[in-house]
């Protein structure tokens, strides 16, 4: 029996109407749709010492391109290793890797924001993991879904895509901070960087819209290398930033790997805890909505629109977010991007099997990840951030008791740097608007219980603050 007889045989390739060639031609496509995160996961997660203010991953006596590349080694293996888990476990076509959102939520929210060690950070991934494996191991998913809001639950989706959007335009040079009016226009005219970036961003929309695969990476790497023509050629100084910094690159990730274990020394129970919620809320729905999403391409759904055996997908990436917080990465997360791989006929988890074989062998062009400029790599927050915004014609705008909160998820998250604060105010604002609005039965109790403890949380928080500014 050869190779490709054992592959479908394994697999059952051929029982799914596909066949060794197209799940391998599928899983190619599905990688190259979301390598990019090889090269943005570092980006984010990684503290730059050239913005101020902005806080990530740094390790005393590594500077930061080595953070970067040890970074892109565990994003790398993290992938690999869900979506191994995936195709032998699970055995459906969907990739996983540290998601968008969540890494930005770990480095600007909670290690930034909130001053949190970025080890502790790394500890509350590894118990949202730990939980996420509990839960579904028990079935407990449907009871969980019950408790969130609706349009709480769809307007997550939006509000990140706008947090991701302002963070990837600031980095860019187009947005930036003002006294009057806190964000403005930057100056377009004179800054190389932010006039590099809109032509690789606008490069980038363009080989999106045509569905070439991989064109965000592709986007990046064209702009990368716009910005090192007209540095090399003299049309700019070395000093205008747009090539990046000369960094060592590592594959030496010791620094990270059990890093997560000290993070329980430094713990503050309400706080770990609603981190971990908000960890835990939008991995749980942006994995379920994924799968659930990618499954109708596929036409895997019922005929009640549920995903067969959804326990063994979500168990694949509980097990990723696991072991990438024991490696020294944020959330592991499905990504919307299997769909590509769906659509080029891709039924089995042989698909994921190609996609993490590729994600090893990436593993020789780490160094290459620390050349890439940030203004770069970030153009791939803004596309992603964009097309996320797609997900608010699932909310139910006719409605004012769900145009509220689901408003008020959708703008605190860019408004504040955080999507724990989006969230929050979503699910604080839904019973209160459900109650004027005399519609009581829509209010369960476990909605009235989130929204009290998140009502008793920024009390303290805020008392905390005035205290220590008395």
């Amino acid at each position: 029996m050869g190779l490709t007889e054992s592959l479908a045989n394994y697999f059952d390739v051929h029982n799914h109407g596909s066949s060794v060639r197209t799940e391998i031609l599928a899983g190619i496509t599905t990688f190259l749709t979301m390598s990019y995160i090889v090269v943005v996961n570092p980006s984010i997660l990684a503290e730059n010492p050239d913005i101020p203010g902005i806080d990530g991953i740094a390790i005393t006596g590594y500077t930061f391109g080595e953070v970067q590349s040890m970074l892109a080694v565990v994003t790398i293996v993290a992938a690999a290793i869900a979506t191994l888990t995936m195709a032998f476990y699970a055995n459906r076509p969907f990739a996983q890797a540290p998601g968008l959102g969540l890494n930005a939520f770990f480095a600007f929210t909670v290690v930034g924001a909130l001053g949190i060690p970025w080890q502790t950070a790394l500890a509350a991934v590894f118990v949202e993991g730990l939980l996420f494996i509990a839960l579904t191991a028990v079935g407990a998913r449907e009871a969980i879904i019950k408790i969130f809001p609706q349009p709480v639950k769809m307007a997550v989706g939006t509000g990140i895509g706008l947090f991701l959007t302002i963070i990837g335009l600031q980095a860019m040079g187009i947005v930036v901070d003002d006294v009057a009016t806190l964000i403005t226009l930057g100056d377009l005219a004179s800054n190389p960087v932010a006039i590099v970036s809109i032509v690789g961003l606008f490069i980038t929309f363009a080989l999106y819209a045509t569905g070439i695969p991989g064109s965000i990476i592709l986007g990046i790497i064209i702009t990368t290398v716009i910005g090192w023509a007209l540095t090399f050629f003299g049309f700019v100084s070395p000093e205008a930033g747009l090539v990046a910094g000369s960094s060592t690159a590592t594959y030496d990730v010791t620094p990270l790997v059990g890093a997560f274990v000290s993070g329980f020394g430094n713990v503050e129970a309400f706080s770990f805890a609603l981190i971990i919620f908000t960890f835990f809320f939008v991995d749980f729905f942006d994995t379920a909505g994924t799968l659930v999403g990618v499954g109708q391409v596929a036409g895997f759904l019922d005929d009640n629109g549920d995903l067969p055996d959804i326990d063994k997908p979500l168990m694949a990436d509980a097990v990723g977010t696991t072991v990438g917080a024991m490696i020294g990465t944020s959330t592991v997360t499905t990504y919307i991007e299997s769909a590509t791989g769906v659509e080029e006929g891709g039924r089995t988890g042989l698909t994921a099997l190609v996609v993490a074989i590729l994600f090893l062998c990436s593993l020789a062009f780490v160094p290459i990840a620390t050349a890439i400029p940030l203004y770069a790599s970030h153009i791939a927050l803004v596309v992603i951030g964009v097309v996320m915004l797609q997900n608010v014609v699932d909310i139910e705008w006719d409605d004012i008791t769900n145009t509220i909160p689901a408003g008020m998820t959708i703008l605190i998250m860019p408004f504040t740097y955080s999507i724990a604060y989006g969230i929050a105010a979503g699910i604080v604002s839904y019973p209160l608007v459900k109650v004027a609005a005399g519609d009581y039965d829509d209010i369960s109790a476990g909605q009235w219980v989130l929204a009290v403890l998140f009502v008793v949380y920024f009390v303290v928080r805020t008392s905390g603050m005035l205290q220590a500014q008395v």
